[in-house]
């Protein structure tokens, strides 16, 4: 289903979802509802270590989507979020923030972002789910 946007137009969502949240699943919501139509970019990082492989990845999210957010696309990249917008004519990155320490790390990624021609909004998590990441979500299922 379709839903009417705030804004209208298209945003890219990119993390690793490793897993895939409540909070991710509430900030895809928001945006589709901002932008009308959202790609979730399920990216490599270096940095991390994922426990499944990108395409993996996306085919989970895929799966945890409602049938009816036709509104959202879900695909794996490797390379700069600002590339795929660029090659895709995207013109807004959405990010979610939980905490201080996200929004100053976010404002540094935004400038870079911005100066390659991509802006990026910042959904702040609601409250109940900003506890909640993926590194605790893994760490729970260990335990």
């Amino acid at each position: 289903m379709t839903t009417r946007s705030a804004l209208g137009g298209r945003a890219v969502y990119p993390g690793t979802f490793d897993p895939l949240t409540p909070g991710h699943l509430d900030i895809i919501d928001r945006a589709r509802r901002l932008f009308g139509h959202v790609t979730v970019l399920v990216a490599s990082n270096r940095a991390k270590t994922p426990a499944m492989a990108p395409a993996a990845r996306a085919a989970a999210i895929r799966e945890a989507l409602p049938n009816d957010w036709d509104d959202v696309d879900v695909t794996p990249w490797e390379g700069l979020t600002a590339t795929y917008c660029a090659e895709n004519d995207v013109r807004v990155i959405v990010r979610g923030v939980r905490s201080v320490a996200d929004i100053q790390y976010e404002y540094e990624l935004a400038g870079m972002n911005e100066s390659l021609g991509t802006t990026t909004v910042l959904l702040p998590a609601r409250p109940h789910l900003a506890p909640i990441s993926s590194t605790a979500v893994r760490l729970l299922g260990r335990g």
